[in-house]
C-alpha cells in the first residue's frame, strides 16, 4: 500500500524563535518609553513610532517566512546590486547629520540603505557558497571573490562614513567564513594581513572623531568631560541600578536626562538602572539564546544556502549586541552601532526583524516534505 503524505512548513513554526523575538520586543518598547518619559515633546512619542515599526516589520517579516527561501537564492545578486545602488545614491541624495551622511529622505520620509544591506550581503554570500560545491578546506584563492562581495559595501559604508556598520559588514562576512572551513594557514595568514593593514586604516582610513573615540577609550580619565562623557554618564547609571535596579521610570541619571542619545545608542544603560543587574544578565541571556538558536538552525538547515543565511542572521544579531553592550560598558570604544529591538529607529527594526523573517523561513523548511511516498505493510 502506497500512501502520500504532506507535510507543510507552517506544521513546523519555530514558536521558540517567536517568543524570543516578542519578548525582546516588548521589552525593548517598554525600556524606550522609560527612556523618552522625561524628554522633549518631539522625542515623547518616539515608543509610539517603534510600536509601529515593529508592526510594520512583523507584517514583513512573516511575508518573507511564507515565501521558500529558495526563491531569495535566485535574486541573491539582484538584491546585492540594488543595495548597492542605494548606498552610491546615499552620496547623491543623503543629508548630512552629525558629519556623516548615511540616510536617504523621500519627503518626511527616510530610510538607511547601509542597514539593508546587511542582509542583502548576507544573502549574496549565501548564494555564493550554494552555488560553490567545494566542500573541503578552503584557502585564501577560494574566498577572493566572496571577499570582494563584502569589501565592496563595506568601503562604500566607510566612506559615508559609518565605522560601526563597515564593521558589522566585515564581520559578518568573518562569521560566514568560518562556516566554510577555511585552512588553519590561511587563516593565520589572514590575521597577519590584517594586523599590518591597521596603521593604514588609522592614518587614512579613520575620521578625526573616530580617532578621538579610540583615544578617549584608552585614556578614559583624560577625556572625562569630552568624549567620554556619554560612556561616564552611563557607567553612572548602570551603577546606580546595583543588583536589582532602582525600579520602573525611577533610574535618576535617566529621568533628570543626563544620558545622552538613551533612545539610540545607550538604551541598555537606562534598562540597566531601573532593573540592575540581574535584569541586564536575563537581556543578555535573551541575546546569547537567540544566538544560538540561529546556529542550531543553521545546524539542522537541509541546504548550505538555509544554513548561511541563518549563521548571517545569527552573527548580525551577535555583533550587534556585542557592539552596542561593549561600548555602554566601556569593554569597547563608542560606535554608532545599535542594539537589536531595543534601539530606537525603523530602518534598525526592519532589518532585524526581515532577518528573523529569513530565520523563521529556513527554520520551517528543515523537516517539511512536500511530497513523500511510503510504504505501508
Amino acid at each position: 500500500m502506497i500512501s502520500r503524505m504532506l507535510t507543510r512548513p507552517r506544521d513546523h513554526f519555530d514558536w521558540t524563535l517567536f517568543l524570543i523575538i516578542s519578548v525582546l520586543g516588548v521589552i525593548g518598547v517598554v525600556n524606550l518609553y522609560s527612556a523618552t518619559s522625561v524628554t522633549r515633546a518631539a522625542l515623547s512619542d518616539l515608543y509610539i513610532q517603534q510600536v509601529y515599526w515593529f508592526v510594520g516589520g512583523g507584517i514583513l517579516a512573516t511575508v518573507v517566512a511564507v515565501i521558500d527561501y529558495r526563491h531569495y537564492e535566485r535574486l541573491g545578486y539582484a538584491l546585492y546590486v540594488v543595495g548597492i545602488v542605494l548606498l552610491l545614491l546615499v552620496f547623491v541624495l543623503g543629508r548630512d547629520i552629525r558629519g556623516s551622511s548615511r540616510w536617504i529622505y523621500f519627503g518626511s520620509f527616510g530610510f538607511q540603505p547601509s542597514e539593508f544591506m546587511k542582509l542583502f550581503l548576507i544573502i549574496a554570500l549565501a548564494k555564493f557558497l550554494h552555488d560553490d560545491p567545494k566542500s573541503e578546506g578552503r584557502r585564501l584563492p577560494d574566498l577572493v571573490i566572496p571577499a570582494l562581495i563584502a569589501g565592496v559595501p563595506t568601503l562604500l559604508v566607510l566612506k559615508q562614513p559609518d565605522l560601526g556598520t563597515a564593521l558589522i559588514l566585515g564581520l559578518i562576512f568573518a562569521s560566514i567564513c568560518a562556516l566554510t572551513r577555511i585552512q588553519w594557514r590561511s587563516l593565520v595568514t589572514l590575521a597577519i594581513g590584517f594586523a599590518l593593514l591597521l596603521p593604514v586604516v588609522w592614518t587614512y582610513v579613520l575620521k578625526p572623531y573616530q580617532k578621538e573615540r579610540i583615544t578617549a577609550f584608552l585614556n578614559p580619565e583624560q577625556h572625562l568631560l569630552a568624549s567620554n562623557w556619554q560612556v561616564h554618564q552611563a557607567h553612572v547609571a548602570i551603577g546606580n541600578g546595583g543588583w536589582s535596579g532602582q525600579g520602573f521610570l525611577r533610574g535618576t541619571q535617566n529621568q533628570f536626562e543626563f544620558l545622552p542619545d538613551k533612545h539610540s545608542d545607550f538604551p541598555f544603560a537606562v534598562f540597566a538602572e531601573d532593573w540592575g543587574f540581574l535584569g541586564g544578565l536575563v537581556l543578555v541571556f535573551l541575546y546569547s539564546f537567540l544566538v544560538m538558536w540561529a546556529i542550531r538552525i543553521a545546524a539542522t538547515a537541509k541546504d548550505r544556502f538555509g544554513a548561511v543565511l541563518a549563521i548571517g542572521v545569527g552573527a548580525l544579531i551577535f555583533w550587534h549586541a556585542f557592539f552596542n553592550l561593549g561600548m555602554v560598558v566601556g569593554l569597547l570604544p563608542v560606535v554608532g552601532v545599535t542594539l537589536p529591538l531595543f534601539s530606537y529607529g525603523g530602518s534598525s527594526v526592519l532589518t532585524i526583524l526581515l532577518g528573523i523573517g529569513l530565520l523563521m523561513n529556513v527554520a520551517m523548511r528543515r523537516y517539511a516534505v512536500t511530497a513523500t511516498r511510503g510504504r505501508f505493510d
